[in-house]
């Protein structure tokens, strides 16, 4: 029997730990063929939404999708992710979650030549911590800040905590 991924566990715990808080959840996600949302809302191949419980209705976070009905520019739309497409798991408010690396249409991982300290590829989650979305993997800021506001599509918000750097986050390492 072949091991199930942790990924969808961690999904749903930080979901849990962003709701527990209340901040807005969102995830970054890779859009291919088997990904199901509005395409004029997909820039690059990739979407940012809120997975609220305000901004959705039905939401399943199964262990191969994540499934909700959402309104976009008013319309519902059912959508349907496939937990392996999933970018990012995020607090709009401050940035705080975590991203995974995903497998190029390839099926090498899209983030695979990254290197840790030590030197070897990063191929675990990573946190992002502390400060804005930016963190968030390469082109979803851009994507999302491209997007209309609407109840389940949303651009993040920098950070406004007067801190260094300019409000961008840190990826750590989580093994």
């Amino acid at each position: 029997m072949q091991e199930i991924s942790t990924k969808p566990y961690l999904l749903r715990a930080l979901y849990e730990w962003c709701t527990d808080n209340g901040y807005t959840p969102h995830i970054a996600v890779r859009v291919d063929n088997q990904t199901r949302v509005p395409r004029q809302f997909v820039r690059d191949n990739e979407i940012v939404l809120n997975i609220s419980f305000e901004a959705t209705s039905q939401l399943q976070m199964g262990n191969e999708l994540v499934e909700f009905n959402a309104r976009f520019s008013g319309k519902s739309h059912r959508i349907e992710v496939p937990v392996a497409n999933v970018l990012a798991i995020y607090a709009r408010e401050n940035g705080q979650g975590m991203a995974f690396p995903v497998d190029s249409p390839g099926g090498e991982a899209a983030d695979s030549s990254e290197e840790d300290d030590a030197g070897s590829a990063v191929d675990a989650p990573v946190t992002i911590g502390g400060g804005a979305p930016a963190a968030v993997p390469a082109g979803l800021q851009d994507a999302a800040a491209a997007q209309k506001s609407d109840d389940a599509v949303d651009s993040p918000k920098p950070d406004d905590d007067g801190s260094k750097g300019g409000g961008r986050g840190h990826l750590k390492v989580v093994k």
